[in-house]
């Protein structure tokens, strides 16, 4: 299983190179808030379909 902070340096680097300007520091903690928030996405979908199959 790919660890979440090699994820990270993947899409930090993708993104540092469509734009010019960002700084490194700025475009880690966007895609790390990007993850954050897709993973808290996931799990709220995960546990309404939970309880969907439990009713």
């Amino acid at each position: 299983m790919t660890e979440p902070d090699d994820a990270l340096a993947s899409w930090t680097g993708r993104l540092l190179r469509l734009g010019v300007g960002i700084s490194p520091d700025d475009a880690r903690r966007f895609v790390h808030d990007l993850y954050a928030q897709a993973q808290s996405d996931l799990d709220a979908d995960r546990a309404e379909a939970d309880f969907e199959r439990e009713e």
